[in-house]
């Protein structure tokens, strides 16, 4: 019978677990960058051009972040995306490395399943809205938080300190999961559907709570690995 990963003893060095929650915090400004980015672009975007089709003026109520990566703003926003990206998934590396109590196996599953929505953004970032294929890719990985919320919860629950927030991250992939339909049944894929309805709106929705579990276990495990080193 499969078994997951095996919890281990600690022991991480308290300067090497100090780099990694300082490293965690790189799950923090990855969403704040990134929330900064489609807030701010939002409000300046005059529109874009997308597949030939001029799409004026930019709604934040019924298009998509995506949008925001054509016209005038698409530099910054992917610039946004890539940076996001990049800093979430450095901050995937420090969470996992900052419990010591977690085993090698178990520490890896945790580091991937939590790295791949910034793997996603980055794609994200290369890859603009009109490169669909690839982009829808990238969005597709930021939605494995679905099953890897809770199979990271379940892993954190075997860590004592751990055991409360890992319960509540067990309960974000079925909220992440009724987020992600809501946002698919208001969300119609043609140059008309981007322009009416409020997918935009559903999809901000997601991304803000998608993102908030991550500056929620990066902030926690930064202040863990701070407390812990000046105990020790």
């Amino acid at each position: 019978m499969a078994t997951l990963p095996k919890l281990a003893t600690p022991t991480t060095t308290q300067p090497a677990r100090r780099a990694s929650g300082a490293l965690a915090l790189g799950a923090v400004a990855g969403p704040a960058l990134f929330t900064l980015g489609w807030l701010v672009l939002g409000f300046i975007s005059p529109g874009y051009t997308m597949w030939g089709t001029r799409i004026a003026p930019y709604s934040v109520i019924s298009q998509p972040l995506s949008g925001l990566g054509l016209g005038p703003t698409g530099r910054l926003m992917n610039t946004a995306f890539i940076l996001g990206g990049l800093l979430m998934m450095a901050g995937a590396v420090g969470i996992c490395r900052s419990i010591p109590e977690l085993g090698p196996g178990a520490r890896w599953t945790g580091t991937v399943l939590l790295a791949l929505p910034g793997l996603g953004a980055v794609i994200d970032g290369v890859f603009a809205l009109e490169h669909f294929l690839f982009h829808f890719v990238g969005f597709g990985l930021a939605l494995t938080t679905v099953v890897g919320f809770p199979v990271v919860g379940f892993l954190l629950r075997g860590v004592p300190s751990w055991r409360r927030f890992g319960t509540w991250l067990i309960v974000a992939g079925p909220v992440t999961l009724a987020l992600t339909v809501l946002y698919f049944a208001t969300f119609t894929p043609t140059i008309e559907g981007v322009q009416h309805g409020v997918a935009g709106l559903t999809e901000r929705l997601l991304v803000l709570e998608l993102q908030a579990w991550y500056v929620a276990i990066g902030w926690l495990a930064f202040s863990k690995s701070k407390r812990d080193s000046a105990v020790a």
